[in-house]
């Protein structure tokens, strides 16, 4: 990391800090041993926020996993926070234009924001770290045989295995899967954050899945950022076919459908011969399809897989959003935050992920596991 944009994020880190601090502790009346207390305080959160992100690459060091969980709980508590003195000063805003606002609202919001946002960061973490939840879902195909009615594809995505992600939280995640007796499963990227060498050990669950089709992945973007090539490798080693621009063929009882697959939408910015092609991934096939599904990490790539002529996208990145506010972020860059939705004649499915990234932090974006059901329209 650049050493000019670690001082400069550190400083931002440093000036949000202080605005904290400037309109909440003066408001408590805690004194001046508070108040020294409380700028201990929240100078130690500013250093954790980052040690969150930098903990991990000290991974030869005692201690980088425990730095990195503190720093990445302290980073979803910081943001709870930070968002929640933005919205008291807003407010207090309206409560002085209205001449309602006095010493005894300025306590109480004061102290209000803390305790609200460690609230809801114990709740993010909770929902976090617990087991996905499994969603059904059933997608109308024009035109499907009888033999592929009921056709399930389970669905996980953006698990980001990593600094607090570890095998029996994946563990747990193949278990739940293979429970429900899928006829596929698709991976729809954003697997890991970190390499094959540190991570090898905590991604050998995958070999565990198990559905008649075979398991599918697609890389993400998160991929790129930890050494596709060697992911690309180490999933195929454990029995994972990766889809790059490319198809299978699935049958029962004489019908068939297609399963294709994507590499991420930017791909091609980290090795051009990459670069996302639905219209690649549907070509040559040599027998008639009654359904044609694309697994592709991001939304956005649905209206390429339109005008190629599938019938159904399932996507993730977005998290849903993952907790608030960054859910009012998502759609200036994609298309779909979460759920089902159509373009055209064509269906997308977006996960909102069965993992999380950074912070172990969810609220209001549950993580699922999708239970993909394909019926007749």
């Amino acid at each position: 990391m650049p050493v000019r944009f670690l001082i400069t994020v550190l400083s931002l880190l440093a000036l949000l800090h202080l605005y904290i601090g400037v309109r909440l502790l003066p408001a408590l009346g805690v004194g001046p041993v508070g108040l020294a207390a409380g700028v201990i305080l929240l100078a130690v959160l500013a250093l954790l926020v980052p040690a969150g992100l930098l903990g991990s690459r000290l991974r030869r060091h005692r201690g980088s996993d425990q730095l990195a969980w503190m720093g990445l709980v302290a980073m979803g508590f910081f943001s709870s926070l930070l968002v929640l003195t933005v919205l008291r000063d807003a407010g207090l805003l309206i409560a002085t234009l209205l001449g309602a606002r006095g010493a005894a609202i300025d306590f109480a919001t004061a102290a209000a924001v803390p305790l609200l946002a460690l609230a809801v960061t114990l709740v993010g973490y909770v929902n976090a770290r617990r087991v996905a939840r499994v969603v059904e879902v059933e997608v109308p195909i024009a035109g499907l045989p009888l033999a592929l009615q009921g056709y399930m594809i389970a669905q996980i995505s953006d698990i980001h295995v990593g600094p607090t992600i570890k095998r029996g939280y994946l563990n747990a995640i193949v278990t739940r899967v293979n429970g429900l007796k899928p006829d596929a499963v698709a991976i729809t990227g954003d697997l890991v954050d970190g390499s094959v060498q540190r991570l090898r050990l905590h991604t050998e669950p995958l070999a565990r899945l198990d559905a008649p089709d075979g398991t599918f992945f697609v890389t993400g973007n998160h991929e790129y950022y930890s050494g596709a090539h060697a992911w690309i490798a180490e999933l195929r080693r454990l029995g994972v076919t990766v889809l790059l621009n490319e198809h299978v063929v699935c049958e029962r009882d004489g019908e068939a459908l297609m399963i294709a697959g994507v590499t991420d939408f930017t791909a091609h910015m980290f090795d051009p011969s990459h670069r996302s092609d639905p219209r690649a991934a549907a070509a040559g096939v040599r027998r008639p399809v009654s359904a044609r599904i694309l697994l592709a990490h991001q939304p956005r790539t649905a209206p390429a897989a339109a005008d190629a002529g599938f019938d159904l996208q399932l996507s993730g990145h977005t998290h849903g959003g993952q907790f608030f506010p960054w859910n009012l972020f998502v759609p200036l860059q994609q298309p779909f935050t979460a759920g089902l939705n159509r373009l055209s004649q064509l269906w997308v499915y977006t996960s909102r992920g069965t993992g999380y990234w950074g912070p172990p932090k969810r609220f209001g974006a549950p993580s699922e596991i999708t239970c993909v059901r394909l019926v007749a329209a």
